[in-house]
């Protein structure tokens, strides 16, 4: 199996301007990853001092409707809606990328206070829906914090919603040696309750102290 990071265009944006050197997913088949760009929405990016960037623009939620981790319909704007939300494009068998990024907020949301745990939604969106099962998500995200929400469903429509907030992620392939290259963004996008939008962005490789110092501030709609 294989993972290849794909940098949507939010992401190509902040890259081009805060000069991050950004690290891709490693491949369980000691393959190096490859890094492409994504033609997709373009969004403008303001400085920012800590892990998270404010984005000028900032994306509304992608109007969804999948299939959660316990078999049944979730619409994505209505069903989060006025809750400050982490959205997540992944998948369950991704070796490293995935499953650090989701530790790293589970730890991050368990230092929360019980309240601001309550009002957080942490939402895992499946880029390799045809193997994700909403049973293999309950068990993947549960084994991290119960209250996850896992999504799956056809990925056309997945692959929309990750372009409307410039996450790239292509189809799942399946090379010759019968391994799976899974090409997805690694970026976490908040949304801050008051408006429903997403306003910060996450690379990858921010850990579970950057999210803990960032939370409570989302959770508030005010920027980290």
């Amino acid at each position: 199996m294989r993972t290849t990071v794909k940098l949507g265009s939010a992401a190509v944006a902040l890259a081009a301007a805060s000069a991050l050197l950004l690290t891709g997913c490693g491949s369980s088949s000691g393959d190096s990853s490859g890094v492409s760009a994504d033609a997709g929405n373009v969004a403008a990016v303001s400085g920012s001092q800590g892990p998270g960037t404010l984005l000028d623009t900032p994306f509304a939620k992608p109007a969804l409707t999948l299939t959660d981790n316990h078999g049944k319909p979730f619409d994505l704007v209505k069903q989060t809606a006025g809750h400050p939300m982490l959205l997540f494009f992944g998948y369950t068998h991704c070796p490293d990328v995935c499953p650090t990024t989701m530790s790293d907020i589970a730890l991050a949301k368990s230092r929360l206070s019980k309240t601001d745990q309550a009002k957080l939604d942490v939402v895992f969106v499946s880029s390799d829906p045809e193997r994700d099962t909403p049973a293999r998500l309950n068990e993947w995200l549960g084994a991290m914090d119960k209250s996850f929400i896992g999504l799956t469903g056809k990925f056309p429509a997945i692959q929309a919603a990750a372009r409307s907030v410039g996450v790239g992620i292509d189809p799942p392939v399946k090379e010759k040696d019968g391994s799976i290259t899974v090409t997805h963004g690694a970026e976490v996008l908040a949304f801050w309750p008051k408006d429903n939008k997403g306003h910060v962005l996450y690379m990858s490789g921010t850990t579970a102290e950057q999210f803990q110092h960032d939370l409570p501030k989302i959770i508030k709609s005010e920027a980290p």
